[in-house]
C-alpha cells in the first residue's frame, strides 16, 4: 500500500468544484483514472499503487474525487449522478488540462463513467480498461436499494443486508458524506445498452475478480466489444481486485500495445 498523496488542483464544472491530481511523466501518454462508489482517487488509484506504477512506466497519471466523493463537492440531488452527467465531468477535466486524447481506466462505478465516456466521446478517448464490472454494465448488478438505506441507517448496528454493510463500513472508512453517497448510489445507476456497447471500437481490457460477486462476467461483456479482451483476477473479490498484481501487470501489457503516442 502507498499512501504518499499527491498534490490536489481543483477546476469547476457544472457548477461544482471538482479535485483531480496530475502525477506521473507530465510528457507520458495520459492515463485519465475514475475511481468507483464511495471511493475516493487516494484510495482507489494511490493506496493500491495504480499512480505509482504507472508513472514508473512512464504515463501521465491523472484522477479525480468524482462529485459526491472526496474533497469534491457533494450535491444531495440523485439526478445529479447520472452517469452521463459525470461523464461530461471526466471530459470537462480534459479540457481544463488541455488533453484531447487519453487513455481511460474506470473501476466499478468508473468503469460505467468511462463507458459512457467513450460512447459521448470517442475521439477523446484511446483506450479503456473496465474493472470490476463486466456484463453487469448492460444487465445490472441487482438491487441497491438496500446500500442506500444502509448508508442513512442512523449507525452500522442498524445494518443487516451484507452488502449494505460492506458499504457502509466503506463509507465511514473514507469518512463520506453518506447522503451524497445515498443520492448517487440512487442516480448513477443507468444501464448500458448491449447495442451500445457494440459501437465502442477502442481497444478495451475488462478485468473482474474469479471471486466478485457484483461485477457479472468480463467475457460475456468482452464479447459484445469489437476490440474488448477479458481478464480473470484470480480469487480477488470487488473490494480486493483493484490493487492486484495480475490486474496492473495486464493493465501495463495492454497499454504497451495500445496507449502510446
Amino acid at each position: 500500500m502507498n499512501l504518499n498523496t499527491p498534490a490536489f488542483s481543483s477546476f469547476s464544472h457544472g457548477g461544482l468544484k471538482l479535485v483531480y491530481f496530475d502525477e506521473g511523466d507530465p510528457n507520458g501518454p495520459p492515463v485519465l483514472l475514475i475511481h468507483g462508489f464511495a471511493s475516493t482517487a487516494n484510495v482507489n488509484w494511490v493506496h493500491p499503487g495504480w499512480v505509482k506504477t504507472l508513472g514508473d512506466a512512464g504515463y501521465r497519471v491523472i484522477a479525480m474525487d468524482n462529485r459526491g466523493h472526496g474533497a469534491s463537492d457533494k450535491p444531495h440531488d440523485a439526478e445529479a449522478y447520472r452517469p452521463w452527467i459525470m461523464a461530461e465531468d471526466a471530459v470537462a477535466l480534459l479540457d481544463h488540462l488541455g488533453i484531447s486524447e487519453a487513455n481511460i481506466m474506470g473501476y466499478s462505478m468508473g468503469a460505467r463513467i468511462s463507458v459512457f465516456t467513450a460512447l459521448a466521446h470517442p475521439h477523446r478517448v484511446r483506450s479503456l480498461v473496465l474493472g470490476g464490472l463486466g456484463i453487469g454494465m448492460t444487465d445490472g448488478v441487482g438491487d441497491w436499494d438496500p446500500i442506500a438505506d444502509a448508508l442513512l441507517a442512523p449507525s452500522l448496528d442498524d445494518v443487516t443486508h451484507a452488502r449494505g454493510r460492506m458499504f457502509r463500513a466503506f463509507a465511514e472508512q473514507t469518512r463520506s458524506d453518506r447522503q451524497a453517497l445515498a443520492s448517487c448510489i440512487r442516480g448513477s445507476r443507468d444501464l448500458v445498452a448491449r447495442a451500445d456497447m457494440g459501437r465502442i471500437d477502442a481497444p478495451t481490457l475488462i478485468g473482474v475478480g474469479t471471486k466478485d460477486d457484483i461485477a457479472g462476467s468480463a467475457e460475456e461483456l468482452a464479447g459484445l466489444m469489437p476490440h474488448a479482451q477479458a481478464l480473470d483476477i484470480p480469487g480477488r473479490d470487488h473490494m480486493l481486485a483493484v490493487g492486484d498484481k495480475v490486474f496492473k501487470k495486464a493493465v501495463l501489457e495492454f497499454y504497451k500495445r495500445v496507449a502510446g503516442w
